[in-house]
Protein backbone atom coordinates (compact mmCIF):
# COMPACT_ATOMS: atom_id res chain seq x y z
CA UNK A 1 0.00 0.00 0.00
CA UNK A 2 2.24 3.19 -1.43
CA UNK A 3 2.48 2.81 -4.90
CA UNK A 4 -1.08 5.05 -6.14
CA UNK A 5 -1.28 5.04 -10.02
CA UNK A 6 -3.06 7.87 -12.42
CA UNK A 7 -6.07 5.69 -12.34
CA UNK A 8 -6.71 5.62 -8.12
CA UNK A 9 -5.71 9.18 -7.59
CA UNK A 10 -8.38 10.02 -10.76
CA UNK A 11 -10.68 7.61 -8.70
CA UNK A 12 -10.23 9.37 -5.71
CA UNK A 13 -10.45 12.95 -7.01
CA UNK A 14 -13.85 11.68 -8.71
CA UNK A 15 -15.42 10.27 -5.25
CA UNK A 16 -14.17 13.33 -3.33
CA UNK A 17 -15.87 15.68 -6.33
CA UNK A 18 -19.03 13.37 -5.61
CA UNK A 19 -19.29 13.96 -2.28
CA UNK A 20 -18.09 17.56 -1.67
CA UNK A 21 -19.27 18.85 -5.24
CA UNK A 22 -17.66 20.97 -7.01
CA UNK A 23 -18.58 24.46 -4.98
CA UNK A 24 -17.27 23.16 -2.01
CA UNK A 25 -13.65 21.99 -2.87
CA UNK A 26 -12.24 25.60 -3.02
CA UNK A 27 -13.49 26.20 0.50
CA UNK A 28 -11.90 23.30 1.63
CA UNK A 29 -8.69 23.75 0.03
CA UNK A 30 -8.96 27.27 1.71
CA UNK A 31 -9.46 25.59 5.08
CA UNK A 32 -6.62 23.42 4.82
CA UNK A 33 -3.94 26.51 3.84
CA UNK A 34 -5.03 28.11 6.46
CA UNK A 35 -5.00 25.17 9.12
CA UNK A 36 -1.13 24.92 7.73
CA UNK A 37 -0.48 28.20 8.38
CA UNK A 38 -1.35 28.43 12.08
CA UNK A 39 0.96 25.54 12.65
CA UNK A 40 4.01 26.38 11.13
CA UNK A 41 3.47 29.66 12.98
CA UNK A 42 2.69 27.85 16.03
CA UNK A 43 5.67 25.25 15.56
CA UNK A 44 7.93 28.65 15.32
CA UNK A 45 6.76 29.44 18.66
CA UNK A 46 8.93 29.74 22.10
CA UNK A 47 6.75 29.99 25.19
CA UNK A 48 9.88 30.27 27.09
CA UNK A 49 10.98 33.36 25.24
CA UNK A 50 7.62 34.31 24.53
CA UNK A 51 8.51 35.72 21.55
CA UNK A 52 8.73 33.58 17.79
CA UNK A 53 11.57 32.02 16.91
CA UNK A 54 13.68 33.34 13.70
CA UNK A 55 13.67 31.17 10.99
CA UNK A 56 17.52 30.44 10.52
CA UNK A 57 17.23 28.74 7.08
CA UNK A 58 16.27 31.97 5.19
CA UNK A 59 19.57 33.76 5.23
Amino acid sequence: MGNFGVTEIVLILLVVVLLFGGRKIPELMKGIGQGMKEFKKASKYDPATDKEVADKDKF
